[in-house]
């Protein structure tokens, strides 16, 4: 009997695709979910009509993170295996070319917080809490928590929430720069779904560009980011028809109609 996916997908207008996680109770990332949320984006990024990606949780929560008690079954010699396949979803996740937005309501804690921070954005409720309480558990941020968190809140608040294991709510979030938005509750999904619709309208082969310019330039001195990103413009985003259309809508006052070409 074949399984129901854990993954579920809508497409929508603009190229716009929804993937909303059912893993309950509260939406563990196992090593079942991984591997298809790796799959997923593999499937994804080869489909050139995808402009924007959102994820969500179903249920009461975004993610409460790792499988713990599926880690606790496998043998020490299984771990290293286990995480590398992890880090390449998460990695899938963070190198899609088009941009991705999580919508977080309830719990994005551990795992959780590490999918959400591999995204491109994050939209949260006002119900929404965040945290790192692996050190509860004896464990560590593993899924990229420790390189990704730090790049968005500094290196001092990174710190305090993955040695104290404390929960934030979403205004503290959005204080600290952990998330882009918070809106009222239950309304998060709706608030991604527009904001990926309105990145779905833009010319994709610009925010494709821009998406890759701005994610390497945190490893990038600024001469080599610089010349990245003149290299980006003359190759991807001259040579584009959107480009002309971009302007020729503008010079007639009209919305542009991009093609992605």
């Amino acid at each position: 009997m074949v399984s129901e996916p854990r993954l579920v997908r809508t497409n929508e207008e603009d190229g716009v695709v929804c993937l909303v996680l059912r893993n309950p109770p509260v939406n563990a990332l196992s090593s079942g979910v991984l591997g298809e949320l790796g799959a997923r984006m593999g499937e994804l990024a080869s489909e050139p009509t995808v402009r924007a990606v959102v994820l969500a949780g179903d249920g009461a929560n975004f993610s409460a993170g790792a499988d713990l008690k599926e880690l606790a079954s496998i043998e020490a010699a299984q771990a290293p295996a286990m995480l590398d396949r992890a880090l390449a979803s998460f990695r899938a996740v963070a190198e899609l070319p088009v941009p991705t937005i999580a919508a977080v309501h309830g719990l994005a804690v551990g795992g959780g917080l590490e999918l959400a921070l591999a995204c491109d954005l994050r939209v949260a409720d006002d119900s929404a809490k965040f945290g790192a309480p692996e050190a509860q558990f004896g464990l560590m941020p593993a899924y990229g928590g420790t390189q990704r968190l730090p790049r968005l809140v500094g290196p001092a608040k990174a710190k305090e929430l993955v040695f104290t294991g404390s929960l934030i709510a979403a205004p503290e979030a959005l204080r600290i720069g952990l998330v882009n938005k918070v809106v009222g509750s239950g309304q998060e999904l709706r608030a991604a779904r527009d904001l990926a619709h309105t990145i779905g309208q833009r010319a994709p082969r610009a925010v494709r560009a821009a998406k890759h310019a701005i994610s390497a330039a945190v490893d990038l001195s600024l001469a080599d980011g610089l010349a990245l990103e003149h290299d980006l413009f003359v190759r991807e985003v001259l040579p584009s028809p959107d480009l002309v259309e971009g302007v020729r809508a503008f010079v007639e006052r009209r919305p542009p109609k991009f093609t992605g070409g």
